[in-house]
């Protein structure tokens, strides 16, 4: 009986030794992942700093305005107008937001419309954003589908 009782308890032994092996091979290689997704999270969280070191010095108003100084001619850059400046609140709604067009309110233009087309009360061609969603485009008179592409021009 005896010897039966240490064959089980030698038995029991070697399956905990088994399984506490197992888990310390389980918690090493956690522990690994841990150290390597900490070296990733570093490394993200430097490029983060020197991109952000970069920005600063790209976006440097002495530099900017060399910049503009220098290449003036080809960019034509105005000033700001404080008037053009929009709160959120007033910018055009997202094109699936648009309601669809009423076909009686629209102008019936040929698909692929110009700024021809776009005629203020002065008789003169208005100006319309490239990519001015469908109401936008129509309180300019001009009709345009979502494939349309609208041509700009210069307004005299």
């Amino acid at each position: 009986m005896l010897k039966t009782f240490d064959l089980v308890l030698i038995g029991v032994m070697t399956a905990t030794a088994a399984v506490t092996y197992t888990i310390k091979h389980r918690a090493e290689l956690k522990l690994e992942e841990v150290h390597r997704l900490e070296a990733e999270i570093k490394l993200e969280k430097d490029t983060i700093d020197l991109l952000k070191a970069d920005w600063a010095l790209q976006s440097q108003p002495n530099r900017l305005e060399r910049l503009v100084n220098a290449y003036n001619a080809e960019l034509q850059l105005q000033p700001t107008d404080s008037t053009a400046l929009v709160h959120a609140k007033e910018l055009p709604m997202l094109r699936s937001e648009v309601p669809a067009p009423d076909v009686t309110e629209a102008n019936a233009g040929p698909k692929g419309a110009t700024m021809a087309g776009a005629k203020g009360a002065t008789g003169k061609a208005q100006p319309v954003p490239m990519s001015a969603p469908r109401g936008i485009v129509q309180q300019h008179g001009v009709v345009a589908d979502e494939a349309d592409e609208i041509e700009t021009g210069s307004v005299e």
